[in-house]
């Protein structure tokens, strides 16, 4: 729980979801019930609340839905609950038979402040195997357009609708129940596409071996495809156990992912409360071509518009009082799960052999040129050359490992790097640079003794035009080093370590280049060189341009200059997938990095981020090929396009000025 207050400005909506207590055709106790779970509700401050299917009843009533008493007890009951509930603004919706003529209905009612807003009823009824719900019930096919009469006023009624705050139109929902979202078309789905961010699915569905978890991935996946947050909730086991048990599923979804679920099997209210973040999924949608086509916006019907109220009324609902329960994740790029860490570093791995090996055939190239400094980046870039030339089957000895020692290169580093090449039995080749650049200073007029950007960057060159000559000389590809996090933050030499002929690591971030070695160190290496990737991961990340401290220490780290990797590789994450605003990335950074950083360190490497995103996109637009690996990424002729003029100003007033 963070104690980082006003974070509805940024688009989060507290929603739940919970499978209450229920006694079967009782609906004047399940009245109680229903209500202990608004009240929870409405306490831990959520805006929205999804009870379970035929809640008011129990769902497991059978031929008593044919039954007049209970169909009145449950309309009484509603009429009690909305009685009840005229000062909560939180907005429910809970599972009822509705009579309507001739028919009965399987529905959703939604309702706020003591108003009922709409009712949905069920579209596809299931008739099959455990399930009779034909005997009972009709399909809400057909029912557009319609209102009825229930629980005192006429009310809109229909698969037809959709509720909407006008004060905030991120605030769309839609519903459907339980069976719905098994069907081949989801009503769902349409729903999304109709602008609801919010899916709710109210459910009694039944517990055998193994199906909680394909339900579990059915509600993911459907957040995924709808491109959602998903609020399912599930009958309990106090429902009639004559031939079933139901285990009361309760999960809150978004985009692919379980962001809470409850216990099953509880005897208890579960309630479960977490925030969705609608802004995070309007800026996925807007990017996806099948919500920006607007040519058949729906193919059977126009959906009505139902007002809803967003706000909440109240002093104890003002902003900043209610805690912020989401988890944020301090690495986006690198999975906390380590089995599924293992899984992203063994595909990413395979696929930069497989683009590098497609490079080297197109071609022709028998030979790969690679710049080795003893850091992560170079040792990466040579174990994915190393293994594409056994998938090629080409000898080791055609790679051309050059450690290239500056004035800034330490032994420590120096060590490291022959160890590698000697390990992996490559061709080690040894050129020191310092004459060659003292005779450039001289050539060009600089003092050596002033160790500013020429300093540093006359070095980065020299090593960039031996590879590529060592390249034109043995007829070989010069394979790139540099990674995602430096493309992002321009931490490279234009026309130096900026420069190419594949880089295989341009799709990488930094924080994830560290585990990526430490993956191969472990699982895809043995002998010498996995002892020497121990110790290269021990290294600090420097670029080692300036010389060394006395004792022929490490005197120059990256992040002392530019800040810490894993603060870039957050913001870059949420600036660039999402298209998060400054404020709100400081503010998600402030909950991920909560006890390591303060709100001033965030603030001061965010705005070295931006001034730094924005005003190196030049080195970007000219940036060699190199295989995409993940969701992000900075090539000109994919991912990102972004003019290298663009002001960064508007960003920075977005709370980041002084």
């Amino acid at each position: 729980m963070s104690n980082w207050t006003g974070y509805e400005n940024f688009g989060f909506f507290k929603v739940a979801v919970a499978s209450p207590r229920v006694m079967p055709a009782d609906p004047a106790a399940n009245v109680s019930f229903l209500l202990d779970a608004m009240k929870e509700a409405e306490k831990q401050g959520a805006r929205l609340l999804v009870l379970p299917e035929l809640c008011i009843t129990g769902y497991t009533c059978g031929d008593l839905f044919h039954q007049q008493v209970l169909l009145e007890a449950a309309e009484s009951g509603i009429r009690s609950i909305l009685a009840q509930t005229a000062d909560f603004s939180l907005i429910t919706i809970l599972g009822a038979p509705v009579p309507v003529g001739n028919r009965l209905y399987n529905a959703g009612i939604v309702i706020q402040e003591g108003k009922i807003l709409g009712i949905v009823p069920k579209q596809f009824l299931p008739n099959y195997k455990e399930f009779y719900e034909e005997r009972w019930f009709s399909s809400g096919v057909g029912t557009e357009g319609m209102s009825v009469w229930y629980a005192g006023s006429q009310v809109p009624f229909g698969r037809d609708l959709l509720f909407r705050s006008e004060e905030d139109p991120r605030f769309t929902f839609g519903l459907e129940i339980c069976e719905d979202l098994w069907s081949v078309s989801p009503p769902s789905a349409e729903l999304a596409r109709e602008g609801a961010l919010i899916l709710c699915n109210l459910s009694a569905s039944n517990e055998v071996i193994g199906k909680n978890l394909y339900r579990r991935d059915l509600v993911r996946m459907q957040s995924a495809r709808c491109v959602a947050a998903y609020l399912y909730a599930g009958s309990g086991v106090l429902e009639s156990t004559t031939d079933l048990v139901f285990g009361g599923s309760t999960f809150i979804a978004e985009n692919g992912v379980i962001l809470a679920e409850g216990k099953r099997f509880s005897r208890e209210l579960e309630l479960v409360v977490m925030e969705v973040d609608l802004d995070r999924l309007l800026a996925e949608r807007r990017m996806l071509t099948p919500f920006m086509d607007r040519e058949s916006p729906s193919k059977t019907f126009p959906y009505r518009i139902v007002p809803v109220l967003a706000g909440r009324k109240g002093s104890a609902r003002r902003m900043g009082q209610i805690p912020f329960l989401r988890w944020i994740d301090p690495h986006p790029f690198v999975p906390s799960n380590p089995a599924e860490r293992d899984e992203r570093c063994e595909e990413i791995f395979s696929i930069q052999i497989a683009g590098l090996a497609k490079r080297m055939e197109h071609t022709r190239s028998g030979t790969a040129i690679v710049g080795i400094s003893g850091g992560l980046d170079s040792t990466l870039a040579l174990l994915v050359t190393v293994r594409t030339f056994d998938l090629l089957k080409i000898p080791r000895k055609r790679i051309l490992a050059v450690t290239m020692p500056g004035f800034g290169t330490t032994d420590h580093t120096y060590q490291n790097a022959l160890q590698l090449m000697s390990s992996l039995g490559v061709d080690i080749r040894e050129i020191d640079i310092k004459d060659a650049c003292l005779k450039h200073f001289e050539d060009i007029g600089h003092d050596p003794n002033e160790h500013d950007t020429t300093y540093e960057n006359v070095q980065a060159r020299e090593r960039t035009q031996i590879l590529m000559d060592l390249a034109n000389k043995h007829k070989g590809l010069v394979v790139g080093t540099g990674d995602l996090s430096e493309l992002a933050l321009g931490w490279c030499t234009y026309n130096g370590d900026h420069m190419s002929m594949y880089g295989v690591n341009s799709g990488v971030p930094k924080t994830l280049v560290r585990y990526l070695v430490q993956w191969i160190a472990d699982h895809a290496i043995e002998g010498s060189t996995r002892e020497v990737l121990h110790r290269i991961l021990a290294t600090p990340i420097t670029p080692e341009l300036l010389p060394p401290d006395p004792k022929g220490r490490i005197q120059q780290k990256t992040e002392d200059i530019i800040g810490p990797y894993e603060l870039h590789d957050f913001y870059l994450y949420h600036f660039l997938r999402y298209g998060a605003p400054p404020d709100k990335i400081l503010f998600l950074a402030g909950v991920a990095f909560q006890d390591r950083y303060d709100e001033n360190t965030l603030r001061k490497w965010l705005k070295v981020f931006l001034r730094r995103f924005f005003s190196q996109q030049y080195k970007r637009s000219c940036v060699p090929d190199g295989p995409k690996v993940g969701s992000i990424n900075l090539s000109p002729r994919g991912d990102w396009r972004m003019p290298s003029d663009a002001s960064v100003e508007a960003w920075l007033a977005r709370g980041l000025l002084e």
